[in-house]
């Protein structure tokens, strides 16, 4: 009976090895973790639907070849310790030719690390730390890196808006840190003073104690990291305490939901992010009325960066026209993406793995996200290199 059973056991496993290899080469799987559950689930949808498009699109238009693709998606629940596991399964079980990352930094630079020693490319979308593309050379990030997009922000307040009494108040994660790294480095060079700088954790709603520090400190400007569903409570804080001082926030705040939260103290709150809502470019227009039908709601900085990261997965695949069987080529072919057109705008990469674009500024009129300016500045914007 063990023999027996021992036997039919390896029958099946073998039926469904041979099955899953033939289901394998009929498809091109590419792996997407992203944050489903847990604080950051809006997030992890957005990027999700936004990929999800992307695939669609991609298949509709022939696939890669003539070989469908297929999504293969993980939820990381936005922690290290379940994206590690996650990457493993993609790259052993799943077999997947390509990773996306559609989370952020903490579980993106553990998962890095896996794809890069097991030398399969990966893609991460928004997560901004620094340390993910030093993973090593199979990791590639379609965002900008936190202290780029800090930089910016720095010529946003000191120079675009003319402010130079500057409070800032950091989210203590990694977002949060590298961003205000970056808007200090550069703080100096546009005659800002950083009057103070205040802390909180991701967990925090009620900000009373920083507020009243803050209306006492009476700042030209205020620059708060943050997400969505930290930044909303800690604006609508600092209205209703008084303080009008203009909020420069990031891509965290792009979303919907930090108007849905914020309400009316939303009006004026201005951020760097890298989706312009009011693009005339076809590529970024058609993104966003094709999200906004498949999804229901309004597209979003993560959306369109989880719909970029695919698509430029889908770009290098075509250059090999489907032979995705030497990983070492697919990442030579990413690398080698160049002016690539994106709904996040047109997308290159330094030899480090990141992105080379322009800055997009979000401001909030009549309750919506809209065009302010855009930061092209090559030298200010130059992502790191090693």
């Amino acid at each position: 009976m063990r023999f027996g059973g021992l036997l039919l056991g390896s029958l099946v496993a073998a039926a469904t090895t041979l099955a899953g290899a033939a289901y394998a080469a009929d498809t091109i799987k590419i792996g997407f973790n992203a944050p489903l559950t847990g604080f950051a689930a809006a997030d992890g949808k957005s990027a999700l639907t936004g990929a999800e498009l992307a695939v669609e699109q991609a298949n509709a238009s022939g696939g890669v070849n003539g070989k469908q693709i297929e999504l293969v998606v993980y939820d990381d629940g936005a922690k290290p310790d379940q994206a590690v596991p996650v990457a493993k399964k993609m790259i052993g079980q799943d077999k997947v030719a390509v990773g996306v990352s559609g989370s952020y930094s903490g579980s993106t630079r553990a998962a890095a690390q896996v794809f890069q020693d097991s030398g399969v490319p990966y893609i991460s979308a928004y997560a901004v730390h620094p340390d993910i593309t030093r993973a090593g050379p199979f990791v590639f990030r379609t965002s900008f890196v936190g202290e780029v997009q800090g930089r910016a922000g720095a010529k946003l307040v000191g120079e675009m808006l003319g402010k130079k009494r500057v409070v800032l108040i950091t989210l203590q994660n990694d977002f949060g840190k590298s961003l205000a790294a970056g808007f200090k480095e550069k703080a100096g060079d546009y005659g800002i003073e950083v009057v103070n700088e205040y802390q909180y954790s991701i967990k925090d709603r009620q900000f009373g104690p920083i507020v009243s520090k803050v209306a006492a400190d009476k700042p030209e400007a205020i620059y708060a990291t943050g997400y969505f569903f930290t930044a909303a409570p800690l604006v609508k804080q600092l209205r209703a305490k008084g303080v009008d001082a203009p909020v420069i926030g990031q891509e965290g705040y792009d979303s919907d939901k930090f108007l849905e939260i914020a309400g009316k103290a939303a009006e004026g709150v201005i951020i760097t992010t890298s989706l312009d809502r009011d693009s005339d470019q076809p590529e970024t227009k058609q993104f966003i009325s094709a999200f906004e039908k498949k999804a229901g709601f309004g597209a979003d900085m993560v959306a369109a960066s989880g719909h970029t990261a695919i698509k430029v997965a889908v770009a290098a695949m075509r250059k090999l026209d489907g032979d995705v069987s030497d990983p070492a080529k697919l990442r030579d072919a990413i690398a080698a993406t160049e002016d690539l057109t994106a709904s996040t705008g047109s997308i290159s990469f330094n030899p480090l793995g990141e992105v080379m674009k322009a800055v997009q500024v979000q401001v909030v009129r009549d309750g919506a996200w809209h065009r302010h300016s855009v930061i092209d500045d090559t030298a200010l914007l130059a992502p790191p290199a090693k």
